[in-house]
C-alpha cells in the first residue's frame, strides 16, 4: 500500500474554549482553513455536535457551503454526519447541494454517533442508533443514485417515489467514509465497498488491524477498491526536535481540561439504566473513566508526534497499513493562539508533507 500517495487533511471540531464566543470560534477556524489551502493540504473535515460547547457546528453542510465559496481546491469533508439525528432525505439533499456548489469537492463521513445528550434532546433512543444509521445509509445511497426511489424500513419510508433534485456532481455519488474500527463494523461496510474512517482514540495496532480487515473483506467481496481512500484520524504535532515535541506534549496536556470532553454528557449512556446503551459497551470505560492515558502511551501508541524525521516515519507506517489519507488533528481542543497554530501548520507543510509528494 505504500506505493499509493498519502493525502493530508485536517480535522476541525469547532470547540468553543472558555472565554470564546461562538463567532470567535468560527472566525478562527475559517481563517485556518483558508491558510490550509495556501499550504497545499488536500482537505478539511468538520465535526457535527449539538447542545454543548464541545463543538458548535450543528449543521456541517451549512458550514461547508461557506467554505466552498472561500476555497478552490480543498476537499470538503463531513467528519462526521451523525445519521440517526437526521432525516436521510435532508442529508441526501444537502450533501448534493454542497457537492454542486463546491464543484464536486465533497467527502461524506458518516457515523452512528454516541453522545447521549444529543440523542436524548432529539427524543431518540441511543440503542437504536445502529439500525437507524443503516436505514439512513440505504436511503441516502438510493436517493443519490436512483430516480423514483422507494424505501420502507422500520424507521424511515418514502410516501411516494422520490427523485432527488439536484443530484450530486460526483458519480455515482460523493465518496463515503464510515467511522469504524471494530472488526465486525469494518467487515460490514467493507463488504459494501464503503471505506472506513479510523477513530483517533484507537491505538496504532487497532487501526492497523482495521485496515487489514477492510482490505481483506473488500477483496473477498469482489469490491474494486481503485481510488477508495481509507482515512486515519490522528492527533498530529511536529516540532524542530524530539525534545521540544515531548515538552510541548506535556504542556498541551497540562492545559487540557479533560472533563470538558470526557463526561456523562459525552458518554453513550442509556438514561433508563444509567449504563452504556446497547451496542456501545466499549465506550463505557473510555468516557466514564475520563479517557485518561499517560504521555508515554500517547507518544508510542496513539499520536503522530515528534521531530520531522520521526513524524515522517510514523506516517509511512500508517501508509503501509493501507491508509491513504491522514486526517490531522493539530489541537482541536487546545486554546492555541491563531498565530501559534499557523506556525505549527506551516512547519508541518514545509518539513513533512514534501516527503510524500
Amino acid at each position: 500500500m505504500a506505493d499509493r500517495p498519502m493525502k493530508f487533511s485536517t480535522f476541525h471540531l469547532f470547540h468553543q474554549n472558555a472565554g470564546q464566543s461562538a463567532r470567535e470560534v468560527y472566525d478562527y477556524q475559517i481563517e485556518i482553513v483558508e491558510l490550509l489551502e495556501e499550504l497545499g493540504f488536500d482537505g478539511v473535515w468538520v465535526a457535527e455536535h449539538h447542545f454543548r460547547d464541545y463543538g458548535v457546528v450543528p449543521n456541517i453542510f451549512n458550514l461547508l457551503s461557506n467554505l466552498a465559496a472561500r476555497t478552490e481546491k480543498l476537499r470538503l469533508g463531513t467528519g462526521i454526519v451523525v445519521l440517526p439525528l437526521h432525516n436521510p432525505i435532508h442529508v441526501a439533499e444537502e450533501a448534493a447541494m454542497v457537492d454542486l456548489l463546491s464543484g464536486g469537492r465533497l467527502e461524506v463521513g458518516i457515523g452512528r454517533g454516541y453522545q447521549s445528550i444529543e440523542f436524548e434532546n432529539f427524543g431518540l433512543d441511543l440503542s437504536e442508533a445502529r439500525d437507524r444509521f443503516n436505514e439512513c445509509l440505504d436511503m441516502i445511497l438510493g436517493l443519490w443514485t436512483q430516480n423514483d426511489f422507494e424505501y420502507k424500513g422500520r424507521f424511515y419510508e418514502t410516501t411516494n417515489p422520490l427523485t432527488l433534485m439536484p443530484k450530486p456532481v460526483q458519480r455515482p455519488h460523493p465518496p463515503l467514509h464510515v467511522a469504524a474500527v471494530s472488526p465486525e463494523t469494518v467487515e460490514l461496510y467493507a463488504a459494501r465497498g464503503i471505506p472506513i474512517l479510523a477513530d483517533p482514540a484507537a491505538p496504532f495496532k487497532k487501526i492497523a488491524k482495521a485496515a487489514e480487515t477492510w482490505h481483506a473483506t473488500a477483496a473477498a467481496s469482489g469490491i474494486d477498491t481503485t481510488g477508495m481512500e481509507l482515512v486515519a484520524s490522528r492527533s498530529v504535532y511536529v516540532a524542530p526536535t524530539v525534545e521540544q515535541a515531548r515538552e510541548d506534549q506535556a504542556r498541551f496536556e497540562a492545559m487540557f481540561d479533560r472533563s470538558r470532553i470526557f463526561n456523562v454528557q459525552s458518554a453513550p449512556i442509556d438514561p433508563k439504566t444509567g449504563q452504556a446503551a446497547k451496542g456501545f459497551e466499549y465506550y463505557q470505560h473510555r468516557y466514564l473513566k475520563g479517557g485518561s492515558v499517560d504521555n508515554d502511551f500517547r507518544w508510542e501508541q496513539l499520536e503522530v508526534i515528534g521531530d520531522p524525521e520521526r513524524v515522517i516515519g510514523q506516517i509511512k507506517t500508517i501508509q503501509e497499513m493501507g491508509f491513504t489519507n491522514l486526517m490531522c488533528d493539530f489541537g482541536s481542543t487546545r486554546p492555541v493562539p491563531i498565530e501559534e497554530m499557523k506556525k505549527v501548520l506551516k512547519f508541518f507543510a514545509a518539513e513533512v508533507m514534501p516527503a510524500f509528494r
